[in-house]
């Protein structure tokens, strides 16, 4: 009995003591972290409380990367033909400005829509954020557009990883893997025999990034001629006189505006509607307006003799084609009399023999090259009379 109320007394005692702490802890409003609950005797002696072991830090949380998604495709402001052609703009928030760009300029033209499919923050470093070879393959089983423009690469200087290797930005061994990237892409939309005008990276304000972007570009180049696709260059539209990053430079109309924006990387308004007429030169050959599309460029010379002169080739086509010569005609009853003589021909036509000086003194009395020696052309050549006598000299004047 003694000794059950020993130990409910000192419970009691612990017990006070608790609710003091608790009561000054409960005062101290400076204090924001909680602190741990502290073990009486009474949880030592029957149990419960916190037991330190057994506390551990809260396990790390695993988010997978956040994916991208294409756009909505907003409907015009102007109404399109039902038949219009397609545009579709692909790429990174380069992308956006210039697709923004293409739909002013064909604003008025009912028989061409400009999508939108540019997905800020993507390229071909990270298909973990967005795949861009995976899209063009179902953006191409879905029929979703007649003609493509991709711009892209500005977050491309970044460390691909792949089967648990790590290649950084612009070895030779990211290189070739980036350049298969691409080529896939081409391969999947110009395998489809759809157009697609690849435009090229524009420089920028920073020297190390605008040449990061260069190579980045001219691997970009390569893979897509070898895709047989056609590839913009624009770097040099926006450069000053002496080939370096200008903020600044001629709108469409001559005027010296701003064609960057503050990041020294994105487009203005008037930049990006400059990127656009450069982009609708190459959008030329293949929209035919009324909503005809065609993947093969008109050669002028088609059909004619001339057709089997070698012409310089176009883009990297792969083969060789020419321009569309815009106006160009050729009537149906003109022969070309010259072209395969020109291209064909394999032999020298022999020449006459050197010019002989004595042919000077043939020449007829009267011709410019006679020099006053010539012969007389009514008087026969006499053979017989051997070499001629030389002149009588006239009778002198009688003496006086």
């Amino acid at each position: 009995m003694l000794r059950r109320s020993i130990i409910v007394l000192m419970v009691a005692l612990f017990a006070v003591g608790e609710m003091s702490a608790s009561i000054v802890f409960a005062q101290d409003t400076t204090q924001q972290q909680p602190q741990k609950k502290r073990r009486t005797l009474f949880d030592m002696l029957f149990g419960g409380g916190d037991d330190q072991q057994d506390v551990l830090p809260p396990a790390p949380v695993v988010t997978k990367p956040k994916k991208a998604a294409l756009p909505a495709p907003v409907k015009p402001a102007v109404e399109k033909s039902a038949t219009a052609t397609r545009l579709a703009v692909f790429g990174d928030s380069m992308a956006t400005d210039l697709a923004k760009a293409l739909d002013r300029f064909y604003t008025d033209d009912p028989n061409i829509v400009v999508i939108n499919q540019s997905v800020g923050s993507s390229g071909f470093v990270r298909p973990d954020f967005f795949d861009w070879d995976k899209t063009a393959t179902e953006q191409v089983a879905k029929n979703s557009f007649d003609i493509a423009v991709m711009i892209v690469g500005i977050n491309d200087r970044q460390t691909i990883k792949l089967d648990g290797n790590s290649m950084k930005p612009l070895t030779p061994e990211w290189d070739d893997i980036y350049k298969a990237r691409v080529a896939d892409f081409v391969s999947a939309i110009h395998g489809a025999n759809k157009p697609l005008i690849w435009v090229g990276l524009p420089p920028t304000s920073k020297a190390d990034f605008s040449a990061a972007l260069g190579q980045i570009s001219g691997i970009q180049r390569l893979a897509v001629f070898a895709g047989g696709a056609d590839f913009l260059d624009i770097y040099d539209k926006f450069v000053d006189d002496n080939g370096n990053y200008t903020p600044s430079g001629p709108d469409l109309n001559g005027k010296q505006v701003k064609m960057r924006k503050d990041d020294g990387i994105h487009f203005t308004t008037a930049g990006a509607d400059k990127l656009a007429f450069y982009t609708s030169q190459s959008i030329k050959l293949y929209y035919r307006g009324g909503g005809a599309v065609g993947i093969e460029v008109a050669d002028a010379l088609a059909g004619t003799d001339a057709a089997i002169m070698v012409r310089p080739p176009y883009q990297g086509l792969g083969q060789t084609r020419l321009l569309e010569v815009a106006g160009a005609v050729i009537p149906l009853s003109q022969t070309p009399k010259r072209a395969t003589d020109l291209v064909t021909a394999s032999t020298v036509t022999p020449t006459d023999a050197a010019f002989d000086v004595n042919q000077m003194l043939d020449a007829p009395v009267g011709r410019v090259d006679a020099f006053g020696v010539g012969r007389d052309p009514e008087k026969p050549d006499d053979v017989s009379a051997g070499p001629v006598a030389a002149a009588t000299p006239a009778p002198a004047a009688p003496a006086n």
